[in-house]
């Protein structure tokens, strides 16, 4: 997944605040990250709208997507959302128990992009950190 960030440097200065390792392949136009079982590009709004042949402007608030990461128990979830504020993040949502069974909560990145840190207690994970959705 690539998202359209408006400043490149502080957008990724703020996943490797997270503790994501910057691929080596990011050069000065993107930047990538790889997690356990994807990679998350980061490249200029501008570019990536017109790359995707699609209006850079107006931007709204929500724009239909949220990300997600998946984590094994409530306690990283809490984790993970303190340490995404203390990079920088913007508290959307606290964690909290939901009426599905699972444990969640979101917060934005510097771009405003909404992140869902969730544990789900019926899902597991393989040894590489993927999930297990089977």
């Amino acid at each position: 997944m690539t998202l359209g960030v408006d400043d490149l440097g502080e957008s990724a200065a703020f996943y490797e605040r997270l503790g994501w390792e910057r691929a080596a392949s990011s050069t000065g136009q993107i930047v990538w990250f790889t997690t356990a079982d994807s990679v998350l590009g980061l490249y200029p709004h501008g570019l990536l709208a017109d790359d995707a042949a699609l209006p850079a402007e107006p931007r709204a608030p929500f724009g239909g997507v949220t990300l997600a990461i998946n984590v094994a128990s409530e306690a990283e979830v809490d984790a993970a959302m303190a340490a995404a504020i203390d990079a920088g993040a913007t508290l959307l949502r606290p964690a909290e128990k939901v009426d599905w069974g699972g444990y969640r909560g979101y917060f934005a990145d510097p771009d405003g992009h909404p992140w869902e840190v969730a544990h789900n207690p019926f899902v597991g994970f393989h040894p590489d950190g993927s999930l297990d959705m089977a």
